[in-house]
């Protein structure tokens, strides 16, 4: 039969480029079996190549085309970001972005700016056995995991249930853990590696930028960290006082302070003072976080480099590491970063098992997704998140021959999360109304009646949510700069256009990760999202943190493809110099925003709108030094003021509360060593009350150098 192309292959090659190939009709025998293998793959099996690796000779002078694109994209953005005196409308900006979208799909079709292939690098091979490797230490697992569960009843961690918990969790990834091919192993690696006479660094250019990309990131990390921001609010005050009930003794599996809390933080929080001996302080929760950002940003670097390409990943390290969403949440020193922190891991993992089929990724996925539990209420979205990943991944192609087997991954993950939950678990079964209590206040009218019907309030919210990027991320003045996008005007164009692009591949290729990144976004923000009874609390910068890995995965793949088209359109003979230059200066151009926006904008913000406790807390550690006398410093209560705890922590006395009533006032008279009261400055009736209990008593304005914070100081001599 003859196997030499048909006409009908020829147009269908020409037409539907990304799938079929027609080499030459001159070629050999082998030539036209290689013709007869692209054309079965195309009908048969799962479409994996790229457009973007289609050769494309370059035809243009100067890429005119592409350079259009990212410009209309930056001033349709430039047109949604708010000006000082100046009244934003969004008609302009949709109007910029709706052209760039057009001449996108124009420059997608000639396969000029296309995205690069989906790609897996990284993962091991492993030996060809059966999914659940011992079943002697699944079923040993369970039995130690049944007694934990028990033992763990009364709340609280012991040593033994502790034991228990960890034998269960370690025999359990034994009974499915496969070894690597060959007899080499982790462990022998290192021992290699510790073994060797020389080692020998090398460093290429490569690596030089990816350490001046982390040099960046560090700085915009930490730069300014014990300023911004300034002042701890109540909820610190709350941690900081869970802190000190750990290292006092109390190993709670669940805090119910403040309606309740995860015990993650305050374990790392705690051995973080421990180690450093930081004390009780804001500056200890800010190092937690901190490390627990630049942990997730790691994983979302190693998302970018070994699911799309070594650039694509540099780009995600950078405008993740600089922006201004996941800085300010890892600064702020509550538990934010711990929902991005742990579902980056599990997300990479489960991806990693999906595409590559490698069994030990399911359970280190389910390991990550077991500890998230643990961490921040918003990540109780993920398990659904995941589940959906591999729902997506079933029905498309790209999961032929393998079904069967990922259901036994997904068994897995499902298994060893259980058990890393276990203490949660059992704390819930016995408490939910405690567990579940804050969720539910947001979702129902357990708290307050719906401001409006179910469903309106529902489609409002989301669009908030999805609009945020672009145009306002909220009124939540703790960790944003209220009404503007969360998003700098470069990352906000690129995401943009990113999403588009990703649209367009999935039309064209159909394959599962691109759908999944675009509903995850929403999905992930749930939990802002479903803020129905609160829906000022809405768009949340830190119950949809989260979503930050698959907008930023856009980003790095955004920014990739336009460079790759940069270099490959145009005959310029320095057209790769003029790529780079191009990504550097988007770079620049955001880390100068990115800067303004969270080292002037939100830190003139946040001075002007928290208490100055940090001020007040120096007065009364002076006092208390100069007159070796703690007791007797008092802040003096008055309405939607300052939270007396974070004076004293402030102070130095992590666990006194200091605030004073006017009832109490006549109860001072019997002490007769120096007295200091901190009086609000329109405080004047109970300052009147102190002057006649104690004329000798002389009065103070404190100069504050935050504007409209100053207060009153009424200090009383010793008698």
């Amino acid at each position: 039969m003859n196997q030499d192309p048909s006409v009908l292959d020829f147009i269908k090659a020409h037409i539907r480029a990304w799938r079929y190939r027609i080499l030459n009709p001159s070629a050999d025998t082998q030539a036209t079996e290689e013709i007869k293998y692209w054309t079965e793959q195309a009908e048969d099996q799962p479409v994996q190549s790229s457009i973007a690796q289609t050769s494309t000779k370059p035809s243009l002078f100067f890429p005119w085309r592409v350079l259009l694109v990212l410009g209309l994209g930056l001033m349709g953005q430039l047109a949604l970001e708010p000006h000082a005196g100046v009244e934003r409308t969004w008609q302009v900006g949709v109007t910029l972005y709706v052209l760039a979208g057009c001449v996108l799909i124009w420059t997608n079709w000639r396969n000029e700016i296309t995205l690069s292939a989906w790609a897996v690098n990284g993962a091991e091979t492993l030996k060809d056995e059966k999914f659940l490797r011992s079943s002697f230490a699944f079923i040993f697992s369970l039995a130690f995991a049944f007694a934990a569960f028990v033992f763990f009843g009364g709340g609280r961690f012991t040593l033994f249930n502790v034991m228990l918990w960890f034998v269960s969790i370690l025999a359990m990834v034994h009974g499915f853990w496969q070894p690597r091919l060959g007899n080499s192993s982790w462990l022998s690696d290192v021992k290699e590696f510790i073994s060797r006479s020389q080692w020998r660094i090398s460093l290429d250019r490569w690596t030089l930028l990816v350490l001046a990309v982390t040099g960046l990131v560090f700085f915009f990390r930490v730069y300014r960290l014990s300023e911004v921001p300034s002042q701890m609010i109540s909820d610190h005050a709350e941690k900081l006082w869970d802190v000190s009930d750990v290292l006092n003794g109390q190993t709670s599996i669940f805090f119910i302070r403040n309606t309740g809390r995860e015990f993650f933080q305050f374990y790392l929080t705690a051995a973080i003072i421990l180690l450093f001996k930081t004390g009780l302080t804001f500056l200890s929760l800010k190092i937690g976080t901190v490390l627990a950002g630049l942990g997730g940003l790691y994983y979302m670097y190693r998302l970018g480099r070994d699911f799309v390409n070594p650039r694509a990943g540099l780009f995600v390290l950078a405008f993740a590491g600089i922006a201004f969403w996941p800085n300010v949440i890892s600064r702020y020193g509550l538990r934010f970063p711990l929902y991005p922190l742990f579902y980056a891991p599990a997300l990479y993992y489960l991806a990693q098992g999906l595409m590559t089929r490698n069994r030990n990724s399911f359970l280190i996925s389910g390991l990550f997704l077991g500890l998230g539990l643990h961490g921040y209420s918003p990540f109780r979205v993920v398990p659904f998140v995941l589940l959906l990943a591999v729902g997506l991944y079933v029905l498309h192609e790209q999961s032929k021959g393998f079904r069967l087997q990922t259901g036994w991954g997904l068994f897995a993950i499902v298994v060893i999360s259980l058990i890393v939950f276990l203490p949660l678990l059992r704390y819930m079964i016995e408490n939910p109304d405690v567990v579940l209590y804050r969720a539910m206040t947001r979702v129902s009218g357990l708290e307050r009646p719906l401001p409006d019907e179910l469903w309106r309030v529902f489609l409002q919210n989301l669009r908030n949510s999805l609009t945020m990027f672009a145009w306002d991320n909220g009124e939540i003045w703790p960790i944003s700069v209220p009404h503007r996008p969360v998003l700098d005007v470069v990352t906000s164009a690129l995401f943009h256009l990113g999403v588009a692009l990703v649209i367009i591949r999935y039309i064209r290729q159909r394959h599962w990760f691109d759908i999944f990144t675009l509903i995850s976004i929403p999905v992930l923000m749930m939990p802002s999202i479903l803020s129905l009874a609160f829906p000022g609390e809405n768009s949340s910068l830190n119950r949809s943190a989260a979503a930050m890995i698959p907008v930023f995965l856009i980003v790095g793949m955004s920014a990739d493809g336009f460079l790759t088209a940069l270099e490959s359109v145009s005959t310029l003979a320095w057209n790769k110099r003029f790529a780079w230059a191009v990504g550097v200066f988007l770079l620049a151009w955001a880390s100068f925003q990115n800067y303004d926006v969270l080292f002037n904008q939100y830190r003139k913000l946040y001075d002007s709108s928290a208490w100055n406790t940090s001020e007040m807390g120096e007065v009364v550690r002076d006092f208390a030094q100069l007159t070796d006398n703690s007791d007797n410093a008092w802040l003096v209560g008055y309405p939607h003021w300052v939270d007396s705890r974070l004076v004293m922590l402030n102070a130095g006395f992590p666990t006194r509360d200091n605030a004073i009533w006017p009832e109490n006032f006549e109860g001072t008279l019997a002490d007769p060593r120096p007295k200091l009261f901190l009086i609000n400055i329109n405080d004047s009736a109970d300052l009147a009350m102190l002057q006649s209990l104690y004329p000798e008593g002389s009065l103070t304005e404190y100069q504050s150098k935050y504007e409209n914070r100053n207060f009153l100081l009424f200090s009383v001599p010793s008698r």
